[in-house]
């Protein structure tokens, strides 16, 4: 064994010019673009996840508690129940959870001078916690609330206002959905601030407003609301904060977490995940054939050298493992190099942003990226292991090559 180990590191390391030695560094190259690829596509997928769920969580909380309605979608106007300070204290008690706000939301109609768009408001109080929603802003501020009555301030987005041609601090006619046959009633609102998500289905759906104005156009009582939403620590824990949630509710509200209510957008998240792993084992395959073909090469130029010493009495399984040892230089320089160019484009890319996306298509301007060592550490060990494993195969050429043409093979 030390015999072998010593024969394939001074032919990994012999500096003649010689086609080994350029198939060795096309071995190192093409192994380390592989392993480069991999990382950066890790990385690509795991910031595209993140980013889209940070968005949807930051707006819509983890979780939702509301009366049960059958068949209620995202857009489904809650039904009223009194707001229960106890309840939330109990809810804010449980480990994991952070903030509990309450909201509720009502159809509307937008009229600004030029056009008109149909919304969503969605109310919430003086207790809301705007600290989620901060980060999307981009002018202006979260709406000031009233002492005696409701606040005349509303936040829409940056798509809308392009739409309605309107900026901050521009009076809005906002007509609102009675239903029943009831005519709209209208309410003149001024944009207080501007946000921006980048993800369509809010930017052009959602104006955030008081919720004391929600209550008062649907006659509901003071203190009724919609729902609450819950933020939690963990996102990775929802499903299990909100079994513990659940038990210190009454028995008329009903609890979602938001993968049930929004179940499209993150099943399309999860398919990012297949996406992540066929370009995981199509780069591992481009590495073995790159290695099988590397190897039967230095095989090849070899078969001298492999016959000399098979005639000296150096069994098969040890001139075998001469060329494993080789492939594992190879192998082991490509990581290195893989690992130095994927991590530095990765690192590069959260410095500078250089890489861009189309917002309409992707949700984000700049590609982000997020990445944990021990996804790099994966990556290494799974290629190191697997390329060996299977380098054992075409080794075995060598148990085929006999002494006496081996020597005479030029």
């Amino acid at each position: 064994m030390r015999l072998s180990f010593l024969v394939a590191r001074r032919i990994a390391f012999n500096r003649s010019s010689s086609f080994s030695r350029f198939i060795i560094n096309i071995a190192v190259l093409a192994t380390a673009i592989s392993v480069a690829v991999m990382i950066m596509a890790i990385a690509l997928v795991n910031g595209f996840q993140q980013t889209i769920q940070q968005k949807i969580f930051s707006f819509w909380g983890h979780i939702h508690i509301t009366q049960y309605q059958p068949n209620a979608g995202p857009l489904t106007e809650q039904i009223p129940f009194q707001g229960d300070p106890a309840m939330v204290a109990r809810l804010k008690n449980i480990e994991g959870i952070n903030t509990v706000n309450a909201y509720a939301s009502k159809s509307a109609i937008i009229k600004a001078e030029k056009d008109i768009e149909g919304v969503i408001f969605k109310g919430v109080d003086r207790q809301y916690n705007w600290q989620h929603l901060q980060q999307f802003f981009v002018e202006g501020g979260p709406i000031r609330y009233k002492d005696s009555s409701y606040s005349p301030e509303i936040v829409i987005s940056v798509s809308l206002a392009k739409e309605l041609q309107v900026k901050l601090h521009d009076p809005l006619i906002v007509y609102f959905i009675q239903g029943n046959g009831q005519a709209p009633r209208a309410r003149k609102l001024t944009i207080s601030g501007i946000y921006k998500t980048s993800i369509e289905e809010y930017d052009k759906t959602y104006i955030i407003g008081d919720l004391e104005l929600v209550r008062k156009l649907n006659n509901w009582q003071p203190g009724d609301v919609g729902g609450y939403e819950m933020f939690v620590d963990d996102y990775k824990k929802m499903n299990a904060i909100s079994i513990k949630a659940d038990a210190v509710m009454p028995d008329k509200l009903f609890i979602r977490t938001i993968k049930e209510i929004y179940p499209n957008v993150f099943d399309w998240l999860q398919l990012q995940n297949q996406n992540e792993i066929i370009i995981l084992i199509i780069m591992t395959i481009v590495a073995i054939i790159n290695m099988i073909t590397a190897i039967l090469i230095l095989i090849l130029e070899r078969t001298n050298m492999i016959g000399i010493i098979k005639a000296l009495g150096m069994r098969n399984w040890n001139i075998q493992k001469i060329f494993i040892y080789q492939a594992g230089y190879i192998v082991l320089a490509g990581l290195i190099l893989g690992d130095i160019l994927g991590i530095g484009i990765v690192a590069l890319q959260q410095k500078t942003g250089f890489f861009k996306l189309s917002e309409e298509s992707y949700y984000m301007s700049v590609a982000a990226v997020s990445l944990h060592w021990w996804e790099v550490l994966l990556i290494n060990a799974g290629t190191f292991i697997i390329c060996l494993l299977v380098l054992i195969i075409p080794s075995m050429v060598i148990r085929r090559i006999t002494p006496m043409k081996a020597i005479q093979f030029k």
